[in-house]
């Protein structure tokens, strides 16, 4: 009996090991996401490498886009503005509250003011980045709008 209880602890911290192995591997793929609000672009790195500048639309005359530093709170695949006008936001990544970064099918307006305080991408853009935040994890996603 005292063999078996102590090859299950013997386990049970090999098990405990392996998990934190893997939430440190996980934390080693930091996602940063860099708005500026100036020149309307979107910069993304992996692990400090670049690997996304896009156009994007933040907040129009009169809104506000706020600057900060933030992390995902939630993630969702479909959603809809219930503020304005049920406006489909595909690929959301709510980062403060209502404000999300999301992908827009007006993207002839995408490179200049737009929003009601969202971060709009192309549709495209916003499914890579919302499956790269889903697979690295919302704890490892920094995003700084400034």
């Amino acid at each position: 009996m005292r063999r078996f209880a102590r090859l299950r602890l013997i386990f049970l911290l090999t098990a405990l090991g392996l998990l934190a192995l893997g939430a440190a591997s996980r934390a080693d793929a930091a996602i940063m996401v860099r708005i500026d609000r100036a020149t309307q672009r979107m910069h993304v790195t992996v692990d400090g490498m670049p690997r996304y500048d896009w156009r994007v639309s933040t907040a129009r005359r009169g809104y506000i886009t706020p600057p900060g530093v933030y992390h995902p709170q939630m993630l969702a695949r479909r959603w809809y503005s219930k503020k304005y006008y049920n406006s489909p936001m595909p690929h959301s990544i709510f980062f403060y509250g209502g404000f999300a970064i999301h992908g827009t099918y007006e993207i002839s307006h995408l490179g200049g003011p737009a929003s009601h305080g969202c971060v709009r991408l192309d549709p495209g853009n916003a499914a890579l980045l919302y499956g790269l935040v889903e697979r690295e994890g919302m704890g490892a996603t920094t995003i700084v709008i400034h």
